[in-house]
């Protein structure tokens, strides 16, 4: 403990500080709810307005995150204004922060799809795998070496294609037929 008095009472360092919350309190026309378009060079307004709250380097990391959220790129595509601290219009929004807005997202949108296909495709080879081990006269260690699979790997491979085909609906000319079969015309 300090024997200084003036440290104790001293406020809170600003890297302390929950930038967010505290940014929503003081802001909440610009941070209080949905996304909107920062005006430029709003951090140097959020020192003038509260000098000595924030740090730069919390700021700076604070609008890192905040400014490449995909609900911030959203709003930044749809807009046509940037915002001031108290919610109000501050300058048009430039076409190329709005197209460079739109690109982020189409790039994010394919890593999502190719990430959901790469799923998708471990999902298939694994169900291919199961059916072929089910219909095998190989034995384990046989089988392992024709497809490649080290031996230790393979029961864990075959519990997730069990699991995942529980889980997965029947699909395509093998589902069952629940309608009423239809009666000839007599």
């Amino acid at each position: 403990m300090s024997s200084n008095p003036s440290e104790s009472t001293a406020p809170a360092a600003p890297a302390s500080i929950d930038v967010a919350d505290e940014l929503r309190q003081r802001f909440p026309a610009l941070f209080g709810g949905a996304f909107k378009p920062l005006k430029l060079h709003i951090q140097a307004d959020i020192q003038q307005r509260a000098p000595g709250v924030f740090s730069k380097q919390g700021l700076s990391a604070f609008f890192r995150r905040y400014t490449g959220a995909t609900g911030y790129l959203v709003a930044m595509s749809k807009a046509t204004q940037r915002f001031d601290l108290d919610g109000n219009p501050s300058g048009e929004l430039s076409e190329e922060h709005k197209q460079a807005a739109v690109q982020e997202l189409a790039r994010r949108r394919g890593l999502q799809q190719a990430k959901v296909e790469q799923a998708e495709d471990g999902r298939r080879k694994r169900a291919a795998l199961l059916r072929d081990f089910e219909n095998t006269t190989l034995t384990p260690a046989n089988f392992c070496a024709l497809k490649g699979i080290a031996p230790n790997a393979l029961e864990a491979l075959l519990e997730t294609a069990r699991k995942e085909a529980r889980e997965r609906p029947p699909q395509g000319p093998h589902r069952r037929e629940t309608r009423a079969p239809r009666r000839n015309a007599p």
